[in-house]
């Protein structure tokens, strides 16, 4: 499948698959990026994607950033009728360990980046603070068929197994 894509930025990177026989491509941040503990950020692509008509793109977390960081990346859809810029939605979940009303202002405070290196770009009051640097790769895409529903009015719903037992209705364990 082609898929074309318009630069909406210099510093923007064209998607990548990192091995032949991944399901998903990587998309990389076109800025930097500051998030604080509890803050949610817009981070640009610097791409436009022409998703082919029937078609979605599903912007998923990477695995590595999710287990190793205080990063979350929110899933997300790009339909085949939007045409505009692709952004990742980030929320950094680190609580703030540091007093906001205290700063020692001759002391610098490291910026954690998500390849965990770090470093003193400033006074900061908090050590949970975390920077997506530009060509960063902060999630990863797939582009599925998608296939959309009509929807029916009915008076009830057929019978099944499981009714309408849901949230934690099957337990935990395996019959301990």
């Amino acid at each position: 499948m082609n898929v074309n894509i318009k630069r909406l930025s210099a510093d923007a990177t064209t998607p990548t698959y990192a091995h032949s026989t991944d399901a998903c491509f990587d998309l990389y941040a076109a800025a930097d990026v500051i998030i604080e503990p509890g803050e949610t950020a817009l981070v640009p692509t610097g791409l436009a994607f022409e998703i082919p008509s029937g078609y979605e793109m599903q912007i998923r977390p990477r695995s590595g950033i999710t287990l190793k960081t205080h990063l979350r990346v929110q899933l997300g859809t790009v339909d085949s009728g939007y045409a505009g810029e692709v952004g990742v939605i980030v929320d950094n979940i680190a609580k703030n360990t540091a007093d906001r009303g205290v700063v020692d202002v001759d002391k610098t405070y490291p910026i954690k980046h998500i390849d965990g290196s770090a470093s003193k770009l400033g006074v900061f009051n908090n050590n949970a603070i975390i920077k997506i640097c530009k060509g960063d790769r902060i999630a990863q895409a797939v582009i599925k068929p998608v296939e959309q529903a009509t929807f029916t009015v009915v008076d009830a719903l057929e019978d099944t197994e499981r009714g309408s037992g849901g949230f934690g209705s099957s337990g935990v364990s395996q019959g301990r």
